[in-house]
């Protein structure tokens, strides 16, 4: 079996970022199995939100926030929202 290398950008992504890529993975593994569920913007409440990771080698120790204060965290840094409470996965 001959696997093909993909070159889209996606793909791209995936392969130079492969700890990222895995947290990601783990966290939509976890939503569909019932594990993690979603939880509104930790800032503002908005129920629309993206998973956060402080550290990726935590891969379920996740930060909710909406799309807005997530750009904003990522371009003006952690200090912007200090962690407000922080959920453990269900055991």
């Amino acid at each position: 079996m001959v696997l093909l290398k993909s070159n889209t950008r996606q793909a791209d992504w995936r392969r130079a970022n492969p700890l990222k890529y895995r947290a990601h993975l783990l966290v939509h593994r976890a939503l569909v199995s019932g594990e993690i569920s979603k939880e509104p913007c930790e800032v503002c409440g908005a129920e629309t939100v993206d998973a956060h990771h402080d550290r990726y080698d935590e891969p379920l120790n996740i930060r909710w926030l909406c799309r807005s204060h997530h750009i904003k965290l990522h371009r003006y840094g952690e200090d912007m929202f200090p962690v407000a409470r922080r959920r453990e996965p269900r055991e």
